[in-house]
């Protein structure tokens, strides 16, 4: 497929506290390991765009996009939640991480690419319509879904795979019959999200120590049907890779071959139904040798697939 890897340095100037775990060495891990395995060389490399304030109001209120202006500091950090905070420069950070999105569906819609993996940060599946939260300041990819959808796209999956729930992402298209949603998740865990279904939403809750094969039966069980049936136009991934065995943020146990295996089925799958493409957002991830592995692992796959 053709495939690139959209990011761009200000997503590194986003930083939190010392030692917090979404820091900007993540970018660093897949950029080295692309570098490492030879696979910068089959991938194009773009960089995003920055986002315009209406792009935010695609997904957000404008309270919420008025609380995150304001609480931008001059100096120093400054809380959004227990979780998140803001530094000086984050607003340049946030600026890519929703543009690369937007770059992404205009390349897709424009048949330049297949696939896109947005490398990006701030992640943003926690983020609802009103609230920031988990490390999220906006949903990129919610952002990105409602500007496809602005575009004239239909029918749109979106497939999480990070071991937390992607709370926000349900929120913004629960009531949204020509989204699908399907997320798998380490179950109880945070965000401690209700876990319902309905035609459109789709959530596969997995108990501690869950792996590969547990990955496999629930995306042939429970997703494949639902994506066949729902024949989308575009499918959007939130890629987290903190489920893997290396990572102590949870208790799954998924490894690269895992998250490749998956990202074949899907690219497959992509083809089978003649979807427009697909497009990927960094999430979770925090043991940062595993992160970096696992990435260009789902990467390659897009790359791979005939």
């Amino acid at each position: 497929m053709r495939t690139a890897i959209i990011s761009h340095p200000f997503c590194r100037k986003h930083k939190m506290i010392e030692d917090h775990p979404e820091c900007p060495e993540r970018l660093d891990a897949i950029s080295d390991r692309l570098l490492a395995s030879g696979l910068d060389i089959a991938v194009q490399q773009k960089q995003a765009p920055k986002a315009l304030r209406a792009h935010y109001l695609l997904a957000h209120d404008e309270a919420l996009v008025k609380q995150v202006e304001s609480t931008i500091p001059v100096q120093g950090l400054a809380s959004l939640d227990g979780d998140t905070w803001l530094c000086p420069e984050s607003l340049m950070a946030i600026e890519r991480a929703v543009g690369a999105g937007i770059l992404a569906v205009d390349e897709i819609l424009a048949d330049k690419l297949d696939a896109a993996f947005c490398s990006v940060r701030p992640p943003g599946h926690h983020a609802n319509r009103t609230t920031s939260a988990g490390f999220c300041v906006f949903n990129n990819l919610a952002i990105g879904v409602k500007y496809a959808q602005s575009k004239g796209v239909k029918r749109i999956a979106i497939v999480d795979f990070d071991v937390h729930h992607g709370n926000g992402t349900q929120d913004i298209f629960i009531d949204d019959d020509n989204v699908l949603f399907c997320s798998l998740f380490q179950y109880p865990f945070y965000p401690n999200t209700a876990i319902e279904n309905n035609a459109t939403l789709i959530n596969s809750p997995l108990p501690i120590a869950s792996d590969g094969n547990d990955l496999k039966a629930l995306y042939n069980q429970q997703w494949l049907p639902k994506l066949t049936q729902f024949k989308p136009e575009l499918i959007f991934i939130s890629a987290g890779f903190d489920a893997h065995l290396e990572d102590d943020m949870a208790s799954l146990k998924f490894v690269e071959d895992d998250y490749a295996w998956l990202t074949d089925q899907l690219a497959k799958l992509s083809k089978e139904l003649g979807c427009k493409g697909i497009i990927s957002y960094l999430e979770g991830g925090y043991s940062l040798s595993a992160l970096g592995r696992s990435a260009i692992a789902h990467v390659k796959a897009l790359v791979d697939s005939e």
